[in-house]
């Protein structure tokens, strides 16, 4: 068996490190913030290359609450990807917003910088692009356009820890960065986890104060907050795992170069890296116009796959309040029609990749 993802994996190569890091928190007695949170923070900060980093619960309430930090409410606009997990789209209207989705390159599967600007309206608050898969979009365009229009740039980075765009970490392009620590990602923590990083010292200062109930200074509370806060433990589970972050990514790009090796004459659309993206590859994600007769070919020979993702957007009945019909975004239908995530993981065995890459070139897509 080739699992998809073998989430026990970490911690069995780093258990004992793991232990005694929960084991410090433990014995410490400080279970909410406190100073297992705050190294982590700086420690996060530091390796995206930004200013300030606030821990937060989860990946969803790091947009939320960079969208509130930045006043987007009721009656605002945020562009979003028409392509991409439904959170992104979440967040936007958890804040009374509307998203309002542009279509994908077909080449990466990101954003469209090229197709943000006809969908700005005087409504439009903000920008949202996705890091999606671990490649970053392309951000240069979509800062200019931003820029030019006065607009915020929310980033949602939930899947691109150690990602790299013009040679710099993704952690302080934009206004603010979201990131998930959720069990799965790159640098997943043992549950739900989460954090912003911003260079904007204001910001940073606003969600440290909306997670917290809207609290500074306690029984005081300047604004209606959450409870939002990142874990102790979950932050010392993260500190450990953080040493291993660059060593873990390199596997990853060894692992796609092994597939983009087995596969060049699979017939399979396969993943493009656009000159001066370095992607982390949270997940290989590859287009075939079989995909469910290839997952399932898949599946009985022992090898995990996912589909990253089934249903777009706004095509689930959460949305059908905006009224999209199927056809208003075909790219991210036919993404989600065609695409299929092999197996990815910093401990997947390079002898399986090859295995899986193998079993797909045996009957090539015609």
């Amino acid at each position: 068996m080739i699992p998809f993802l073998d989430l026990g994996a970490a911690y069995r190569e780093l258990k004992s490190d793991i232990d005694a890091a929960v084991q410090r928190v433990l014995a410490s007695g400080w279970y909410i913030l406190g100073p297992e949170v705050e190294a982590f923070e700086a420690e996060w900060a530091h390796y995206c290359g930004a200013a300030h980093a606030v821990g937060l619960a989860n990946g969803l309430d790091a947009l939320i609450l960079a969208l509130r930090a930045l006043d987007v409410g009721a009656g605002d606009e945020v562009i979003v990807p028409s392509n991409t997990y439904i959170a992104t789209w979440l967040a936007v209207t958890a804040v009374g917003a509307r998203p309002v989705p542009v279509e994908p390159d077909p080449a990466t599967h990101n954003i469209d910088p090229a197709r943000i600007d006809a969908a700005i309206t005087p409504a439009t608050k903000a920008i949202l692009p996705v890091h999606l898969y671990g490649q970053p979009v392309d951000l240069d365009p979509i800062l200019a356009v931003a820029r030019a229009r006065g607009l915020a740039v929310v980033e949602d980075a939930a899947q691109a820890h150690g990602a790299r765009y013009r040679g710099r970490r993704i952690g302080a392009h934009g206004d603010v960065v979201c990131w998930s620590f959720y069990p799965g990602k790159n640098l997943g923590a043992l549950g739900d986890a989460g954090a912003v990083t911003t260079d904007r010292a204001d910001l940073a200062d606003r969600i440290r104060v909306l997670r917290n109930y809207g609290s500074r200074v306690k029984y005081v509370n300047e604004t209606q907050g959450v409870n939002s806060r990142l874990d102790p433990i979950q932050a010392a589970v993260l500190r450990v795992k953080l040493r291993h972050l660059d060593a873990w990514t390199d596997r990853r790009r060894a692992i796609a170069a092994a597939y983009g090796e087995g596969l060049g004459d699979s017939g399979l659309i396969l993943p493009v890296t656009p000159e001066g993206i370095d992607p982390a590859w949270h997940l290989y994600v590859v287009r075939s116009t079989d995909r469910d007769g290839l997952q399932q070919r898949l599946t009985a020979a022992g090898m995990g796959t996912l589909i990253h993702y089934p249903i777009p957007p706004h095509m689930q009945a959460a949305y059908a309040g905006l009224a999209l019909q199927p056809e208003a975004l075909p790219l991210a239908r036919q993404l989600a029609d065609e695409v299929i995530s092999l197996p990815m993981g910093p401990h997947l065995a390079m002898s399986s990749a090859r295995e899986v890459a193998v079993a797909i070139a045996s009957e090539p897509v015609r």
